[in-house]
């Protein structure tokens, strides 16, 4: 499965591509040489990697998905990155049934900082080979304070963007891994959180403490 919109870099849906990755569909290397982004991210800003659609903080927007190997769905999270996918914050997590439908919303915190910014969608599949899908956009951000000028002052406490969890990362050679036939739970998922599942687990190894944030302020489906 792949991300088509936003188009991701190196992509053939994306107007900037010169250099088309005809293996998008594929997992992150197991070993992890190739995390965040299959490693495109470094194209940020580069011929290859302009920006590719333009948001504003506090609306709703929806990531499509295509492909035919969907491994009994999942769960999937989409995140934001501004400083070149060294960290990443979840700004949306989807508990099962992913990517089992071609679209996916999700909203942006009103505060979500303006600017440059790397969008992911990452997956971990329910059945099949341990493994995590991501890929990444360059999108741009308008409606709210910059990123610097928000470092330049003290956050409040519980901001809805900076008060939301890291991406969760499994299943690349980091001593974390998902469990088959299950939908993984996030140990931190974020407030919006769609639930979709008939069967989900915890992860396992060393990924940080599970969390029953699951069970609050959040949005649940449930198969």
């Amino acid at each position: 499965m792949e991300m088509t919109w936003p188009p991701p870099f190196r992509s053939r849906h994306n107007p900037f591509t010169t250099d088309i990755d005809y293996s998008m569909t594929n997992p992150l290397s197991s070993s992890g040489s190739d995390f965040p982004c299959k490693g495109y991210h470094r194209l940020l800003d580069t011929a290859q990697g302009g920006s590719v659609v333009e948001w504003e903080a506090g609306q709703s927007y929806g990531l499509t998905l295509g492909g035919s190997a969907t491994h009994n769905g999942g769960s999937c999270q989409a995140s934001l990155s501004y400083d070149r996918g060294q960290t990443w914050t979840v700004i949306h997590s989807y508990i099962g049934n992913c990517p089992l439908k071609p679209t996916w919303e999700f909203s942006l915190p009103h505060d979500t900082p303006s600017g440059s910014a790397l969008f992911a969608w990452s997956w971990f599949n329910n059945i099949g080979n341990r493994e995590m899908y991501m890929n990444c956009a360059h999108v741009t951000i308008s409606g709210y304070e910059s990123a610097a000028e928000i470092q330049e002052r003290a956050r409040p406490p519980g901001a809805p963007f900076y008060g939301r969890p890291a991406l969760f990362v499994a299943n690349v050679g980091n001593g974390c891994s998902t469990l088959e036939g299950a939908d993984v739970e996030f140990p931190q998922p974020g407030p919006d959180v769609d639930y979709a599942t008939s069967r989900s687990a915890p992860p396992q190894g060393s990924c940080g403490a599970f969390s029953a944030l699951k069970k609050r302020s959040a949005k649940v489906f449930r198969a």
